[in-house]
């Protein structure tokens, strides 16, 4: 997939009504510092569209990228903090939740989970949840330049296991620095929206 255009086109906070958009969206949900915004950025071919911040936590906004006037990517908010209060993590969730339930255009949600290290107790809560939701998540692996090659198959059986994931779950490895994974990924998300113009001309 070639990415023409990009733009930073709604970004919703707390009290914010959801756009109502008529592209498909993509949404990419991870704890605080699990890489998300290196991520959108290296998917996206773009240095910092996506904001990155020494400061994790910092993004409270439901942020929507228009990407080729084809489909929106949805950046949630990055959950599992530990200096932001409970009433803080509180607005966030209830955020995130109203969006997987009013989005009419959702098709598709991404759940980032460090490769480095066994899933925490909030990634498997988030997973979870998403599953309440009525989403089948998609589990990229991030960071995975950090680990020997070696490592890989036996981390990723690692995540299956903590996660408890639903058999057929893609997990997707990727790094940031060396964009391994990128064309993969946006393989399958070129493959979703291709699927939902099939399925809408058929409902015409």
């Amino acid at each position: 997939m070639i990415i023409k255009n990009v733009e930073l086109e709604t970004v919703c906070g707390v009290t914010s009504v959801l756009p109502d958009n008529k592209l498909p969206e993509i949404a990419f949900a991870g704890k605080s510092n699990v890489g998300k915004s290196s991520l959108i950025n290296g998917l996206l071919n773009r240095k910092s569209l996506a904001r990155t911040s020494s400061q994790p936590g910092k993004t409270q906004t439901i942020n929507f990228y228009n990407v080729n006037k084809e489909f929106y990517f949805v950046d949630l908010p990055g959950y599992g903090y530990a200096k932001v209060s409970e009433q803080e993590k509180a607005k966030w969730g209830k955020m995130i939740e109203n969006y997987l339930h009013k989005s009419k255009k959702l098709r598709a949600v991404f759940l980032l989970i460090d490769i480095r290290h066994e899933p925490s107790a909030n990634d498997v809560n988030m997973y979870e949840w998403i599953l309440a939701n009525g989403f089948e998540p998609i589990i990229i692996a991030t960071k995975l330049d950090k680990i020997k090659r070696s490592q890989e198959q036996k981390n990723i059986k690692i995540i299956k296991n903590k996660l408890d994931i639903v058999p057929g779950t893609k997990i997707m490895p990727f790094s940031a620095q060396t964009k391994q994974g990128r064309e993969e990924i946006l393989d399958f998300i070129r493959e979703i929206v291709e699927n939902d113009c099939i399925d809408l001309n058929t409902k015409e």
